[in-house]
């Protein structure tokens, strides 16, 4: 992305991680590089820097350990996990979208009928990604994400590869929404997207009632 830098949204992934650990999960962080996944600044600014995403990043011991520490992509195995799940920022629409272990785990996933979810941006990791039909992923199944007015709202639309909502529509996605900056979810069989930041609370709801 010219002139800027870009990554994870911080709490799309912060407030999914205390419901799944409130929940008893074991939760293990994974990004394609390992180590520290870069952060999108954006997340840090006001009105986006909530409580859970500060307690993340600045006061949890563990989660400041695990996020510096994060697992490369390419040692995981869908067979050790019960569930996957993406959190958005611009960042995955940079690297995570053709990152084959990251398909090859969604694929796996989605072969077994594990649970796959994402929020925001999170959805782009599904462009290249077939179904166990053969089908893309999204095709038939009801979807949301970042929508094309949400983008233009952040003045990004001239600078992303792509429009999120354009593409899984063109992947043969149902996709729906809610206003700009609410929270909204969909769920179909094992696949839980939300819509923007303000969802990942209500996406871990709807994701955690699909973790066995």
């Amino acid at each position: 992305m010219p002139d800027r830098k870009t990554g994870l949204w911080i709490e799309e992934l912060a407030a999914p991680y205390y419901a799944f650990k409130a929940a008893g999960h074991t939760i293990t962080l994974a990004s394609p590089a390992g180590g520290t996944p870069p952060i999108d600044a954006g997340s840090k600014g006001d009105g986006f820097y909530t409580a859970d995403a500060k307690k993340f990043l600045e006061e949890d011991e563990e989660t400041k350990k695990m996020f510096a520490n994060t697992v490369k992509l390419s040692e995981c195995d869908m067979a050790n996990f019960d569930a996957i799940f993406y959190p958005g920022g611009h960042g995955p629409l940079w690297d995570l979208v053709t990152d084959a272990k990251s398909i090859a785990l969604l694929e796996a996933a989605d072969a077994a009928g594990k649970p796959i979810g994402a929020v925001c941006h999170g959805p782009a990791v599904f462009k290249n990604v077939k179904g166990k039909s053969g089908k893309p992923l999204v095709d038939g199944k009801k979807c949301t994400g970042f929508t094309n007015v949400e983008e233009g709202q952040v003045q990004l639309t001239e600078w992303v590869p792509f429009l999120l909502e354009d593409t899984l529509k063109g992947l043969g996605g149902v996709f729906s929404n809610a206003e700009p900056w609410n929270s909204y979810v969909q769920a179909d069989g094992n696949l839980v997207t939300g819509q923007n930041p303000q969802s990942s609370p209500a996406t871990a709801v709807e994701f955690l009632k699909l973790v066995k």
